[in-house]
């Protein structure tokens, strides 16, 4: 007689794409929104931009309505600090566990402070606050639904790549940016939830603004295989201006402290009144800078228009992020890129090694290297610009261009400007042994001092136990001789409140550019 045992279903898979996708569903609805306000508060201010050059006694009035803008967001930055900057770095802390915060009131005020600061022609992103007010919308939905731990920061995760894939239409690079550069975790349910958020959202963008490429640029033919040595060129050039890039972004809030004249939450004034010439001579450079890359790969300007652009471009995206205005780097980033591309291929042209046909070519391929090096996501870089621009004819060239420009940022010494910006946020944490418990995943990287050590003889953090070992598809239950591999994924338990601390000391331990997750 053959005895019959009840089936079971494991539902786990099942509930990450439910969840997934209603995070999806009010991520894509709030960062839409958050894009199309934006989208028309620019149009409108470069329309008044137009008309103030017409009535020049108007000027005054705009300026202080500008003032009182920045005074108003510096006071809601004073309230609330976690609304300051990209929102990138703030999600990466929290699902790190190094920092936390109320998700109401950074909700609506990154939310108006976001479109205030873009909207009037500032030259920051919309993607790092889309990241970050998706993540904060999964933050909320997870309150409410009283799901913590692991459960809460797989909902955090999958907001995060619903807002950055609302923002550009870029379901795919999306999930990856939050796998590779913000969670640094690959585990199934990870990525299962932030896809499904990633599509899910994508479509709600979809229907508010068409089927339309982001960044849909059109371009003769795909660039022949005897012009590719000029890639090494520009691959190059984009990481030398990329570290430099780096180091003045990072080192912009210090500069800004040195005012002691002004308050900290009046520092904001500087880029609202220095936009105003901008905006009067050149309104097309306002914004994030969308509207330019489309405009100068059909019909690029001469090679010192461009150089003018680009030093533009550099100076006040870097005065307007140091001054912890709620906008981003990342559409500014490629921005710059595009116009280091045409810059390139311009002078190509002028010595005579490239046909004109081909500069935009080189803006699309200068897009994705630009920001494979200051990020040092050189994936997301290729499958972003690849969804964004809308042709998969461009892999190879895109490949050679982030490869060479991440490799010239790699050896200069920089560090992913998100991790580095995230590093500046926080302090070493202190060992915390209360609370309820908790887990952190660590894979063990190629060339960590944890490869090849038994685990009796690793100095374990206070307060954390190593209870699994995952090894491919099976799961290894630690022994005190067994030998750590690489590509390990360690899995350790301790108390809520000491994450924060278990991670950052198992960061030095697999100090072989780690990569942590939790």
């Amino acid at each position: 007689m053959t005895r019959k045992y009840p089936i079971k279903h494991d539902l786990t898979r099942l509930n990450a794409i439910f969840f997934g996708s209603i995070v999806g569903l009010l991520a894509g609805v709030v960062v839409s929104t958050f894009r199309l306000a934006i989208e028309h508060l620019l149009t409108t201010v470069q329309g008044i931009y137009g008309w103030l050059g017409q009535h020049p006694l108007w000027l005054i009035p705009w300026a202080v309505l500008l003032i009182l803008a920045a005074a108003l967001i510096g006071h809601w930055g004073k309230q609330t600090p976690m609304i300051k900057g990209s929102g990138i770095p703030q999600i990466e802390g929290q699902l790190a566990g190094e920092m936390d915060y109320k998700w109401w009131p950074v909700l609506w005020k990154k939310f108006i402070g976001g479109i205030l600061g873009i909207g009037a022609g500032l030259f920051l992103g919309r993607e790092g606050p889309s990241i970050q007010l998706g993540g904060t919308v999964a933050q909320g939905f997870a309150e409410s639904i009283h799901l913590t731990g692991s459960k809460r920061r797989l909902l955090i995760a999958g907001g995060a790549a619903a807002g950055l894939s609302a923002a550009f239409n870029a379901p795919i690079a999306s999930t990856l940016f939050i796998l590779e550069e913000v969670y640094h975790n690959f585990s199934t349910l990870v990525w299962l939830t932030a896809l499904t958020s990633a599509v899910v959202a994508n479509f709600v963008s979809n229907v508010v603004f068409g089927l339309t490429p982001v960044l849909h640029i059109q371009y003769e033919q795909a660039l022949p295989l005897k012009y590719y040595w000029l890639l090494l060129i520009v691959g190059v050039g984009l990481g030398l201006l990329g570290y430099l890039y780096q180091w003045v972004t990072l080192r912009g809030a210090s500069w800004y402290a040195k005012l002691t004249w002004l308050p900290e939450q009046l520092n904001s004034i500087i880029p609202f009144l220095l936009v105003i010439p901008i905006g009067l001579l050149w309104p097309i450079t306002l914004g994030g800078g969308n509207q330019m890359i489309v405009q100068f790969a059909q019909q690029p300007p001469l090679l010192i228009p461009l150089i003018g652009y680009f030093i533009l471009r550099f100076v006040f995206s870097t005065i307007s992020y140091g001054s912890g205005l709620p906008g981003g780097i990342f559409l500014p980033i490629l921005t710059l890129g595009a116009l280091l591309g045409a810059i390139g291929a311009r002078s190509f042209v002028a010595l005579g090694w490239l046909p004109a046909v081909f500069i935009a070519n080189f803006v699309i391929y200068a897009m994705a290297g630009y920001f494979a090096g200051i990020s040092k996501a050189p994936f997301t870089a290729i499958l972003l610009i690849t969804e964004m621009v809308g042709s998969l004819q461009h892999l190879m060239p895109l490949a050679v261009v982030a490869i060479v420009a991440y490799i010239t940022v790699d050896v200069l010494g920089g560090e992913p400007i998100y991790e580095a910006m995230l590093e500046k946020m926080v302090t070493p944490a202190t060992a915390k042994a209360n609370g309820p418990t908790d887990r952190v995943e660590v894979a063990v990287g190629e060339g960590s001092e944890l490869v090849g050590r038994q685990v009796r003889d690793i100095p374990w953090p206070k307060g954390a136990l190593l209870v699994s070992v995952k090894r491919g598809e099976r799961a290894v239950i630690p022994k005190g001789d067994t030998i750590l591999r690489a590509g390990d994924t360690l899995v350790v338990f301790t108390y809520r409140a000491n994450r924060a601390f278990v991670r950052q000391q198992l960061a030095h331990l697999n100090d072989s550019h780690p990569h942590l997750a939790d």
